[in-house]
């Protein structure tokens, strides 16, 4: 069997190109024929594809066979458990085909340099959704995709198309227009910081964390900042699609998704009819020759996209940086001692926290990653996390050093005309939230264990135990 999903290299339709659920993921334009009918009647909820797809978190992964290593199974991510995996997998086999998953076979690439190649070379990997897409879920396509469970955006395109999208939206990330926005988030962050308990527990990532991300996604959208919760459920939602304590089953969870394109569906109207353009990423899409005619599901795809990359990278690493500073006492110590380290200390907490922790491409010809033979239409997984703790790239990668020299140079954003393109306010954000921080408390500290996501794809903290310490 080879990463394509099919021993003989074919391509099938599979519509799960944005999602981490199980690549024979079921809906009405794929069906099965008689050749390929399965033995046993395949799981159909989310609770029986984690039942069938259970493994032990606490197993060491020295005593698991390298052919059965999964780590893009989310278990191991919600855990905590991840790392060593990946560390097994740098030392042992750094380009490493996991011949069985829910997702179908798959190449993990785990050290930096293997990344950063296949992240720069678009003409042999590619990130089209109609050939699988970004996520471990998605299968090159031939049958056309039900909309109702494909939903296109650029991230998941390939030039020319990606490039005519992303320059619509492009200018709304300029150096100067964000430094328009600084003041407004530096006032922002001070309101959050000032209304939070100083005499009880809270949880810092319901708090702060989404609070700051949901009320500048309201503004980049300029919808009213009483939606920002709805924009912030919808973000969650996208990494819950195959929960089964969210949704019985995927259908379930796109069918919320779609409440997301109700939502913007008649602001997208009224803006694409307005005499002059405004300066929000509705406007621009709405405008624009190259995204204004776009179907339904193309424009709930990006909605999404634009949604996702507002929130989770900022608000994962807002609250990964906390939570490292709480585990490196000593690095907590020297920011105390020199704020002015705050500026390099927020690149190195978006290394250390990897936000986004996989990107996956589909190889478009027979090629070669560090001695491994990779055929046409395999799977190829970059691991962002692991990458960003190769002991042969970086010096003491598990630890937070937060005036590590050449802090920026991490695969967290992505490498060649992928790259983040909200890069420059995520890290705008973390840098005035934690001057902010620092002009009021003496320490922010963790008071009870983490709770991590339930993906492979956002390495995320849920909940983050704090009491503040005010100066």
């Amino acid at each position: 069997m080879r990463p394509d999903g099919r021993g003989d290299g074919s391509r099938r339709a599979d519509p799960a190109s944005l999602f981490d659920i199980p690549s024979n993921f079921p809906d009405e334009v794929q069906p099965v024929s008689e050749s390929e009918s399965p033995q046993t009647e395949e799981p159909r909820t989310n609770r029986e594809w984690r039942e069938q797809w259970k493994v032990d978190v606490d197993v060491d992964p020295r005593d698991i066979p390298l052919p059965e290593l999964n780590p893009g199974h989310d278990a191991y991510h919600q855990a905590n458990k991840a790392l060593p995996l990946f560390e097994r997998l740098r030392n042992d086999a750094p380009v490493h085909l996991c011949e069985q998953s829910q997702f179908g076979p798959y190449w993990n690439i785990t050290r930096f340099a293997e990344c950063q190649y296949v992240d720069s070379h678009q003409d042999l990997f590619s990130s089209d959704s109609r050939n699988g897409g970004i996520r471990l879920g998605g299968r090159p396509m031939t049958e056309e995709p039900n909309p109702m469970f494909h939903l296109p955006m650029f991230i998941m395109e390939d030039p020319p198309k990606h490039d005519d999208q992303r320059k619509v939206v492009a200018p709304l990330f300029t150096p100067r227009h964000l430094a328009g926005l600084a003041e407004l988030i530096r006032e922002r962050a001070g309101n959050i910081l000032d209304g939070l308990p100083t005499d009880a527990d809270f949880d810092w990532v319901r708090n702060v964390s989404v609070e700051l991300t949901g009320q500048m996604l309201a503004t980049l959208f300029d919808v009213p900042q009483e939606d920002r919760h709805k924009l912030i459920h919808w973000s969650d939602t996208v990494e819950r699609i195959g929960d089964p304590d969210y949704f019985e089953t995927p259908q379930e969870g796109f069918a919320e998704l779609w409440k997301c394109f109700e939502y913007f569906n008649g602001i997208w109207q009224e803006r694409q009819n307005a005499s002059t353009r405004g300066a929000d990423l509705i406007s621009h899409l709405a405008q624009n020759e190259a995204t204004r005619n776009m179907p339904p599901n193309e424009f709930l795809g990006n909605m999404l996209l634009l949604i996702v990359g507002g929130n989770d990278t900022t608000r994962n690493s807002i609250s990964g940086g906390v939570l490292a500073l709480n585990q490196f006492p000593g690095e907590y110590a020297k920011l105390k001692a020199n704020p002015d380290l705050i500026p390099n200390m927020v690149p190195e907490i978006i290394r250390w926290q990897s936000p986004v922790a996989h990107m996956c491409r589909t190889a478009m010809e027979d090629t070669e990653i560090g001695g491994q033979q990779i055929r046409k239409w395999d799977k190829v997984c970059m691991w962002y996390v692991s990458g960003n703790r190769d002991e042969s790239k970086i010096e003491n990668p598990d630890a937070l050093v937060i005036d590590r020299p050449n802090a920026r140079h991490h695969l967290s954003f992505g490498f060649g005309i992928h790259r983040c393109l909200g890069n420059r306010l995520a890290e705008m954000q973390l840098r005035i939230i934690w001057e902010e921080i620092m002009k009021r408390f003496e320490h922010v500290e963790v008071v009870g264990e983490p709770r991590y996501l339930k993906s492979s794809f956002i390495r995320g903290i849920t909940e983050l135990p704090v009491r503040l310490h005010p100066r």
